[in-house]
């Protein structure tokens, strides 16, 4: 019977794990650019769509996505790029490096760490990489966790 118990709240636990909601609006959260100098997603120019990137320098579906995002990025000046990380910088430049090179020298995108952690809580992540694209009035338009949602980013990017 203990165990039967144990069981069915290891379930309840996982289901409710899975039924995290995404925030329907831009959370407010402080991370950090390389300098030091943070960037709250309240400063986000509401001139555009934001399109917030959590990845993990280590993962290869991150890896695959930035990639992606790297030779599509001609289709990408509509829209603030933030790609955001626990990871250390070090990490995190040697990933924009060998994968995102053609977005570092982009004025609309911003790479950043989530030096504090705050990430996870305050967005809701389903896995690496996730993927929030917020309209100019701070609305989620669409969240994703599947790399091969690129496409349709890009096409609600264009609209």
């Amino acid at each position: 019977m203990k165990q039967l118990l144990i069981a069915f709240a290891f379930i309840a636990t996982s289901f409710a794990s899975f039924a995290q909601v995404q925030p329907v609006n831009l959370p407010n959260a402080v991370f950090y650019r390389a300098n030091g100098s943070k960037l709250s997603t309240m400063e986000f120019p509401k001139t555009k769509k934001s399109l917030i990137i959590f990845f993990d320098a280590t993962c290869p579906h991150c890896q695959r996505v930035v990639a992606n995002l790297s030779k599509q990025s001609s289709k990408l000046s509509k829209v603030n790029l933030y790609l955001i990380s626990q990871d250390e910088f070090r990490s995190i430049n040697y990933f924009m490096t060998n994968f995102g090179k053609p977005l570092l020298t982009m004025k609309n995108v911003t790479v950043l760490r989530d030096g504090y952690f705050v990430f996870i809580p305050v967005f809701h992540p389903k896995q690496y990489p996730s993927l929030y694209l917020y309209g100019t009035d701070r609305k989620l338009i669409f969240f994703s966790s599947d790399e091969n949602d690129v496409a349709k980013f890009l096409s609600l990017m264009k609209a």
